[in-house]
């Protein structure tokens, strides 16, 4: 006998071909509507599962709203979103329908363990967390919309409601805690403790006790008992960071931790049950490290079941308009200052290799918010390993070009002030301005209006004298690109 009533409800039968396969595949009894008949189907006894398409979703929830207000929806009912998380989120707040309504949500790829999941929540009553709110998380957590962080968050997802263990690899600075927190709050045990653990900040002869707890009296200093990682992670998620860095004894007690499940104080002999998932991370070589015999080949295989990559911010440079915008929203919502890029600027931004990834990025916001706040960032304000040659070479040209104006103007008052400085003063910035220009003028005068000799004249680059006259509009640009 078939377990299961599933009903998919859509204009095209075509696009939901896909997931009627994967349905029956598991043992269901399918039926596609193409139009309002699953209404009919309240009448019947069988328990329902209504899989409801992006094209109909208005549509069908409008009709739901309205049978659910004249209780005439069986409380075996459950509904099932296949459309994008965001679309679902407006039609809550647009409908009269409750969370409780929904027991999961699908989106391309359908896969087995997806599916599998909802009927598992159907039959128990229970209702895993619902995608669209581990979607925005994974936005919150993980900023970015290249190919590389997209690939990221698929796995995510994928491997989040499994108990699989994961082993995250990747450099220092590209985001390998924020990937396993993302992986946590998308688990079914999120409602419980993430505890993160650095493997190579804790000594040696203290891991140990950090990781598994100690009872009084077991060494010198032990003045209580005290819980460890794995008692304080228990039905969460224990991250393991620089994995790498585990001293090899210690390689050992956590091999026998992740085969038995059981694990002993120190200075204990009794043994305690732990159920917690683990997620390790390292910038390291494992499999080079197994070679030099400073890691266990089956810890290494224990750990790798689900690896994920963490690409470098140079191999995703252009979500580095996205994280400075992230990180400064951060900064401003804790009152720090606003800071704002010019497009110039974020273009030298994204040409940097970061050797550091997103932690030297977030460093370099910080630091500019404290010297720049609430002003715009331009290329002039960047540290110089972030621009070219050229760039500096253009910048030193205009301080010296600056330097040299506010010597014949200094000059220039100190003679005027004695005999023909008004009154009321001057206004110190437009006689700086006539100056420069009366400079720039004089030497094109001189060149015939030849730019490239007229900046060899006042010794600065062509280019640099080109945006200075457009600046004080001494000629016109269609004039400037014929010269």
């Amino acid at each position: 006998m078939l377990k299961q009533r599933v009903v998919i409800v859509s204009q095209h039968q075509e696009s939901v071909r896909d997931l009627k396969l994967l349905f029956e595949f598991m043992g269901e009894n399918v039926r596609v509507c193409l139009n309002d008949d699953w209404l009919k189907l309240f009448n019947e006894n069988t328990p329902l599962l209504l899989c409801v398409t992006q094209d109909v979703l208005s549509h069908v929830l409008a009709l739901y709203g309205d049978l659910k207000g004249q209780n005439k929806i069986k409380h075996e009912c459950r509904l099932v979103i296949v459309a994008e998380p965001e679309l679902v989120k407006r039609h809550y707040a647009d409908k009269d329908l409750a969370e409780s309504d929904v027991c999961g949500y699908l989106t391309r790829p359908y896969t087995y363990e997806q599916l599998d999941r909802i009927l598992q929540g159907v039959r128990s009553g229970d209702h895993p967390p619902a995608l669209a709110e581990v979607q925005d998380e994974l936005n919150q957590l993980l900023v970015g919309k290249s190919r590389a962080v997209r690939r990221i968050r698929q796995l995510i997802r994928q491997v989040a409601q499994s108990e699989v263990n994961v082993l995250i690899l990747g450099c220092s600075g590209t985001g390998k805690e924020v990937v396993s927190q993302a992986i946590h709050r998308a688990s079914e045990r999120c409602q419980h403790a993430f505890v993160p653990v650095n493997c190579g900040a804790i000594p040696a002869d203290l891991l140990e006790s950090e990781l598994f707890g100690h009872e009084k009296g077991a060494f010198t200093g032990a003045i209580s008992s005290r819980q460890g990682r794995f008692e304080l992670a228990q039905k969460g998620t224990l991250f393991l960071d620089e994995i790498g860095d585990m001293p090899a004894n210690m390689q050992v007690k956590l091999l026998r931790v992740l085969q038995e499940r059981t694990f002993e104080r120190v200075g204990s002999n009794k043994a305690l049950s732990c159920d917690v998932r683990v997620i390790a991370a390292t910038h390291r070589n494992l499999e080079e490290l197994i070679e030099e015999g400073q890691f266990r080949e089956d810890l290494f295989y224990r750990l790798n079941v689900f690896p994920i990559e963490m690409p470098s911010l140079a191999e995703r440079s252009e979500d580095i308009p996205l994280l400075i915008k992230e990180l400064a929203s951060r900064i401003q919502q804790e009152g720090r200052g606003v800071i704002r890029f010019t497009a110039e600027a974020l273009e030298r931004l994204k040409r940097y290799s970061w050797p550091g990834n997103v932690r030297e990025l977030a460093n370099l916001v910080e630091r500019l918010t404290v010297s720049y706040a609430n002003r715009w960032v331009d290329v002039k304000h960047l540290p110089h390993k972030f621009l070219s040659s050229e760039d500096i070479e253009e910048l030193n040209e205009l301080e010296e070009l600056n330097e040299l104006c506010d010597e014949v103007i200094s000059t220039d008052i100190e003679t005027a002030a004695v005999t023909s400085l008004p009154a009321e003063g001057i206004d110190l910035k437009a006689y700086l301005t006539a100056i420069e220009t009366s400079l720039i003028q004089a030497a094109l005068d001189q060149s015939n209006g030849v730019v490239a000799h007229a900046a060899k004249r006042l010794s600065i680059r062509r280019t640099t004298l080109v945006e200075k006259i457009r600046k004080l509009n001494l000629t016109e640009s269609e004039e400037l690109s014929k010269v």
